[in-house]
């Protein structure tokens, strides 16, 4: 439902940080943005952000993971973009479904409040009724902070992006100069012989100002810190003083971005301007667990099979995130070697034999299933650590029914709707649902675990809560016969499968809920540490390249004819 309407009081003081990108999509605005929010939040201050997503969809929750990366789960349930994870993960806070602005959003409310009468018989536009809804969103997601980040998505220029850089026009007349910064991102590229070329800058700009705004701060993105004469010529022509354009240069890690963002000063720059420079911690107080974290010595590598279908990282980032976190904790780094489940062999079987861990992510669709089911397998068959995700948490499910309990045919619903023992099925309450948006199990749930088990070690608890996106589930009817053979349901939610673990396993975990979504730098997720610590273990011991591997269609039970229909959400 829309946000009820929120009174702003301007008294209260919040800042506002505006960040705009220009000339390409991708240039990493998002962890610019998110970095400095990281600096601001060491020097003391209360700081969260908006993501603003022009598309028309309502949220990010039906889209193709190819066409916008992963869908991130927030705890009340919201999916939205990606660039929210990375916020929650930098700022160290849990945000709501208000930090997430969609034109869908927008137009729903106004649509909805036309059709009440509440305009009172008034021409409904994009200015004011468009523009005064999005002013109040992006307010009442600051309430109770001290500095609002709110991010632009898209480009300059871009027609759908054109009511929100009218409504933050209108919004830097509404407020006072000291409360508001603008910021832009830019690519400064190279030319064939070496020289950063500003023109593409020059010219961002220049749609910027056409449209009523004028940066105080642009941000050069390059291979590279932008040499002097650049920052000056960008000055002299995009009519900012040349301390505020600032350098974003490649890095090795995205985690070290607040460390260049500080070296390059950004952070006192945007304080200053905002008139938060006296009231920040002194810097020999602020706090320095990030860069002690980001910088801390690895002491070797492990690497870790991510058996998927969608061969894009972004459409697996906080998985990526949570393995790095992992890593962080205990002080090695992790290689992630992607195996497309789909082409479950040659180099990608090969890479998936030379891991020390196999992880299985969530997804949907029927494509590339039997190939996760034959990892796990091979997982089981061969002590290698496991972690299975959402589904794969199902279909290791699957596996053991197919492969140990003997059921022959067992599949999900999802997948093969006339499977013959459907160990995984559609939610009860999912029967009648019409609309496919927003209404899967969503968002944070707690799971009780049982007391003695491998979870209950990993959580050092008897629950957890984690956040949770699926449709599907362990049907009831079969989990007597499913606990066997060192199989078991070590956490549960009434009468919902939340965690399973095999007893005669080295590492072999899956969970339906998603753990990488509240995974941190700072606070690596539990059942990635559990894991990692597996993977550590078994590391040293070479695997052996003759081992079992299962053959095409060996202990798959079904026929694989359905390998390309792809299932709705």
């Amino acid at each position: 439902m829309p946000t009820e309407q929120t009174d702003y009081d301007p008294s209260k003081g919040r800042k506002f940080i505006f960040v705009t990108g220009g000339v390409m999509s991708g240039l990493g605005k998002g962890i610019t943005a998110a970095s400095t929010g990281r600096l601001l939040a060491n020097a003391g201050f209360d700081v969260t952000a908006v993501k603003i997503d022009p598309y028309l969809n309502v949220d990010a929750g039906t889209m193709n993971p190819y066409q916008h990366g992963e869908v991130y789960v927030l705890k009340d349930g919201g999916e939205v973009d990606l660039d929210l994870g990375n916020y929650e993960r930098f700022l160290g806070v849990d945000m709501t479904s208000d930090h997430n602005v969609t034109t869908g959003k927008v137009y729903e409310q106004v649509i909805e409040k036309e059709r009440a009468g509440d305009y009172l018989g008034k021409t409904v536009q994009i200015i004011p009724h468009v523009t005064d809804d999005i002013k109040r969103r992006v307010r009442a997601a600051a309430e109770g902070t001290d500095v609002c980040i709110v991010e632009v998505g898209g480009t300059v220029g871009d027609i759908e992006g054109m009511p929100y850089l009218e409504a933050l026009r209108q919004f830097a007349h509404e407020e006072d100069e000291e409360d508001i910064l603008f910021a832009h991102v830019t690519l400064v590229p190279y030319s064939k012989n070496g020289e950063q070329k500003t023109k593409p800058t020059q010219h961002s700009v220049k749609e910027l100002r056409s449209i009523g705004l004028q940066p105080d701060v642009l941000v050069g993105r390059c291979e590279d810190r932008l040499d002097e004469e650049t920052r000056e010529k960008i000055a002299l022509f995009c009519d900012v003083p040349t301390d505020a354009v600032f350098s974003n240069p490649d890095v090795e890690d995205i985690y070290h971005v607040p460390l260049m963002v500080e070296e390059e000063g950004l952070d006192e720059y945007v304080m200053e301007q905002l008139g938060l420079a006296g009231e920040a911690l002194p810097p020999a107080e602020r706090d320095s667990r990030w860069r002690e974290l980001v910088t801390r010595e690895r002491e070797g590598t492990v690497s870790v099979a991510l058996v998927g279908k969608y061969a894009l990282e972004d459409a697996y980032m906080s998985i990526h995130e949570a393995l790095k976190h992992a890593g962080i904790h205990r002080r090695v780094d992790v290689e992630t070697l992607w195996v497309d489940a789909d082409e479950m062999h040659d180099r990608h079987a090969e890479r998936l034999r030379a891991a020390d861990g196999i992880v299985v992510p969530g997804g949907f669709g029927s494509r590339g299933s039997e190939g996760k089911v034959r990892a796990i397998r091979y997982a089981r068959e061969n002590g290698v650590p496991f972690l299975g995700l959402c589904l794969g948490f199902q279909l290791a499910v699957v596996e053991h029914a197919r492969n140990v309990v003997d059921l022959a045919g067992a599949h999900s619903t999802e997948l093969d709707p006339e499977t013959p023992h459907p160990v995984i099925d559609l939610l009860p309450e999912q029967y009648d649902m019409d609309d496919l948006g927003g209404t899967m199990r969503l968002g944070a749930h707690e799971t009780a675990i049982e007391p003695g088990s491998l979870a209950a070690g990993i959580y050092g608890a008897d629950s957890c809560v984690e956040r949770h996106r699926h449709r599907y589930e362990v049907n009831p009817e079969y989990i007597d016969r499913l606990e066997t053979d060192g199989f078991r349901f070590s956490g549960r939610a009434d009468n919902r499968m939340e965690i399973l673990e095999r007893e005669d396993h080295p590492f072999f975990l899956g969970t339906q809920f998603h753990p990488e979504f509240r995974s941190r730098p700072d606070r690596a997720s539990p059942p990635f540490v559990g894991f990692l610590d597996a993977v550590m273990a078994g590391s040293e011991v070479a695997r052996d390249p003759d081992a079992d591997w299962p053959r095409e269609g060996e202990g798959e039970g079904t026929p694989d004819d359905h390998g390309d229909r792809e299932v709705t959400i």
